[in-house]
Parts: structure tokens; C-alpha cells; sequence
């Protein structure tokens, strides 16, 4: 079982593609690929439960002892990447709904498959691994006050509390309770621990489901969406580039070894994109264009990665590899 994630996790960017091909081609194809929209929800559940299934809670503690390491990421991830996407608004038009799909997306680190690309860029995954939890916590409660901080009077026109509170609460509080409670059930139980191992093999195709659902539903309506989504192409470009040299530039700062400040890096240059859709999706009129402002930064990242397993790899050399 164990052999399968791994195959899964490592071939997780080809698998992502033909998910977004096949969901072109169904959009092209079929009529009625609309009504998948219903679906986006129930997809996003699926996807964050399993997702969250592999965010360690238990390891909390251990994060919490790597103060160097958890102090680097947290200043890399939530002030010097935040000033970098202040910098990248300027070069974005002032709509704000555009705005708001660059700073849901730009602003939330990744809590998942950065771990699988760490490891493959001989970074730290298991310290980082240790931390998603803390990371989730703080993007959590950060976001709000940098959207008002970004967008002004925006942020309370578009982001409206109930149903923004809603999309929190179902889609992301609920999974995430249910995989801490399925967590400790693996933990007592041969039957948990089972269950939990069965479900470990479902993040991919999960994601997959979710790009398929979310892209087939939402082409047929792109219209002008189009042209906002090819907007985004240069700024998360330039983020990818950008990103993860801020966060090794940070790790060299607090001094971290170079497998530790591999995985600030990674942390810095990946983002959290599928975990904030359902927050998006709460906007009233997000769709099409912050679906397709979203998903358009998860495949410019995807993109990225794989520059980044061969790239952020070489950094460090010579260094110690690990506390």
C-alpha cells in the first residue's frame, strides 16, 4: 500500500494535467458540464479531508520545539512573502475581485503536496511535514487582516461574513476535525489504523477530482474569465521565481542547515490554492473568475515544481544538511 502512495505522490504533477485535459475535453464535448458545478463542494470535502488526514496534529509539539526552523518559516511565509505580493498587486489590474483571487491564493502557504516536493528537492520533509498543522493555523487566522489590510473597503464588500463563515466551517473546520478524529482512532484502533491507511492513498486522485470538477464546470462559463485568467500568468510567475529565493534568503539569515532552509524555501514558493477554492467560492459572483484565477496559479506552480525539485536541490551544497 505503502508502494502505491508513493507512486501516487511522485506522479501526482502528470496525474494533476490529464485531470485538467480530460476536464477540457468533457467541457468541449459534453453539453451540460455546468451542472458539475454541484459537485465542486461535496469534491473540496473529499479532497481537504484526506488532505488533512495528512497533516500530523500529533507532531505539533515536535514543530513547536524547532523554534530556528518554525520562527524562519513563519517569518518567510507571513512577511517577507506578503510584502512580495503587495510588490506583484501593483502590476495587477485594480479589479478587485482579480485581486482578491491573487491575495486568497498567494498569501496561503501549501500544507500537502509541498511535502512530497520537498523531498524530492533533498529538503527537510519531515520537519516541515511537522509543521503543516501550525501553518494552517496561522494562515487561518492571518488571511482576514491582511485581505483588509490589501484591499481596504473591498474586503467587506466582497469577503461577507456569513457566507465566507459557512464555506470555514463545512468545508475546512468540519475536515479538519474529522481528520484529527480520525487520526486518534488510527492511533487505538487496528481498524482505524487501517482505515487511515486506505484513505492515505486518496489525496492525488482526490485532487485530481476537485481540478476535473472545478475546470469542467466552470469552462463552458469562462467568457471573459479568459483574458483575467492570462493577466495572472506573468505575476505567478513571477512569485514562483521570487518566493522561494526570499524564503532560502530567510533560512540563511536565522542560519538554518541547508536541508532546513531547502524546505523554508519550498514552504515560501508553494501555495495553498484548493484549500482556499471553497473560501472563494463563498464570494458572491466568484464564478468563473475566481475558479479560473485560482486554478490558473496552481498549474503555473505545478510548473514550477518541477524546476524546483532540480533547483532549490543544488542550494546549500556544501552546508550541513541537518540540525
Amino acid at each position: 500500500m505503502q508502494d502505491t502512495r508513493d507512486a501516487l505522490e511522485q506522479r501526482q504533477i502528470p496525474i494533476y494535467f490529464a485531470a485538467v485535459a480530460l476536464a477540457a475535453v468533457a467541457a468541449w464535448a459534453l453539453p451540460g458540464t455546468g451542472v458539475l458545478e454541484r459537485a465542486i463542494n461535496p469534491a473540496l470535502a473529499l479532497m481537504l479531508y484526506v488532505t488533512f488526514l495528512q497533516v500530523p496534529v500529533a507532531e505539533l509539539r515536535r514543530a513547536f520545539g524547532q523554534v530556528r526552523f518554525l520562527t524562519a518559516l513563519m517569518v518567510a511565509n507571513f512577511i517577507m512573502v506578503p510584502l512580495l505580493v503587495w510588490a506583484l498587486l501593483q502590476f495587477l489590474p485594480a479589479d478587485p475581485l482579480l485581486r482578491l483571487g491573487a491575495l486568497l491564493v498567494l498569501l496561503a502557504p501549501c500544507i500537502d503536496y509541498v511535502v512530497t516536493f520537498s523531498h524530492l528537492g533533498r529538503a527537510d520533509a519531515r520537519l516541515l511535514l511537522a509543521a503543516t498543522p501550525a501553518l494552517l493555523i496561522a494562515q487561518m487566522l492571518a488571511l482576514p487582516g491582511y485581505l483588509g489590510l490589501f484591499l481596504g473597503d473591498d474586503a467587506a464588500r466582497l469577503v461577507q461574513a456569513g457566507p465566507f463563515l459557512h464555506a470555514f466551517v463545512w468545508l475546512i473546520a468540519v475536515p479538519l476535525a474529522l481528520a484529527a478524529a480520525t487520526q486518534v482512532w488510527a492511533a487505538r484502533s487496528r481498524r482505524g489504523a487501517s482505515a487511515s491507511a486506505w484513505l492515505g492513498l486518496l489525496p492525488v486522485p482526490a485532487t485530481a477530482l476537485v481540478l476535473f470538477v472545478v475546470i469542467a464546470s466552470v469552462l463552458p462559463q469562462l467568457g471573459p474569465a479568459t483574458q483575467a485568467a492570462w493577466s495572472m500568468v506573468p505575476v505567478y510567475a513571477a512569485f514562483a521565481v521570487a518566493a522561494p529565493a526570499l524564503g532560502w534568503l530567510v533560512a540563511r539569515a536565522f542560519r538554518l542547515p541547508a536541508a532546513s532552509g531547502r524546505a523554508v524555501a519550498f514552504s515560501a514558493g508553494t501555495r495553498n490554492s484548493l484549500v482556499v477554492l471553497p473560501l472563494a467560492l463563498a464570494v458572491p459572483g466568484a464564478i468563473p473568475v475566481l475558479p479560473a484565477v485560482i486554478v490558473t496559479q496552481t498549474l503555473v506552480e505545478l510548473l514550477a515544481e518541477l524546476a524546483y525539485v532540480r533547483v532549490i536541490a543544488l542550494w546549500g551544497r556544501g552546508q550541513p544538511a541537518s540540525q
